[in-house]
């Protein structure tokens, strides 16, 4: 198949963003204090160094996530949420290396949490090697674990990598299971890297409404 022609493309796709757009500013607000503490879980996703403040792969925009991240997760704790945490961790064999530069690698500060958090340290902490934190076989056995668990709100970094990965992955295991779930990404505590034709409100958006698409709920979360 050819790809479709550029102004035809740039046009039909201006006016789908615009739709987007649309869509991504009238989301419904979501109070913490809505969600019952014994059935829910923040999932905190890569909020580690080697995002956050060094290395090869920071970015300024996931460095404006802590504030709002850890003061998220102290609200969590003070009302008894579970707080999950996912940290990028890998190793010289790990394939990842070949389509992004080296980063978070074990043993290093870039793998660890942004000390912010660690001030409100969460109740588990998943080192993952891919992009996916779901695939983890750690957190696949949490998961049976705490059957109870049926809501999940889905922070961190980045949007159209390893939140939406984790996310659709995580909504579609409850759906193969015919179980209701909530997961729900705050657009607000949610944000992706800027570099090259990696646009980052456009990647930003097309992940959100993609996450739509799959069931994910996006709310604006206070």
């Amino acid at each position: 198949m050819v790809f479709e022609e550029k102004q035809r493309f740039l046009k039909n796709g201006t006016a789908a963003l615009a739709k987007i757009h649309e869509l991504l500013s009238a989301l419904p607000e979501l109070r913490i204090s809505e969600l019952d503490a014994d059935s829910s879980a923040l999932v905190i996703v890569d909020m580690v160094n080697g995002f956050a403040k060094e290395g090869a792969l920071f970015s300024p925009r996931i460095a404006a996530l802590i504030p709002g991240i850890a003061a998220l997760s102290f609200a969590c704790a003070e009302r008894g949420i579970a707080r999950l945490a996912f940290a990028d961790c890998h190793t010289g064999v790990s394939p990842e290396l070949d389509s992004f530069p080296a980063h978070c690698m074990a043993g290093t500060t870039e793998s660890m949490l942004v000390d912010e958090l660690a001030q409100a340290e969460p109740d588990r902490i998943f080192h993952k090697n891919s992009t996916n934190g779901f695939l983890e076989e750690n957190f696949q056995t949490w998961l049976h674990e705490n059957p109870q668990i049926t809501a999940f709100v889905v922070v961190g970094d980045c949007t159209d990598l390893c939140i939406q990965q984790f996310a659709c992955t995580l909504k579609s295991w409850f759906n193969m299971r015919n179980q209701a779930a909530r997961v729900v990404v705050p657009v607000n505590y949610v944000d992706t890297y800027d570099g090259g034709t990696h646009e980052a409100g456009l990647m930003n958006a097309t992940a959100l409404y993609n996450l739509c698409c799959c069931g994910i709920e996006l709310v604006l979360l206070s």
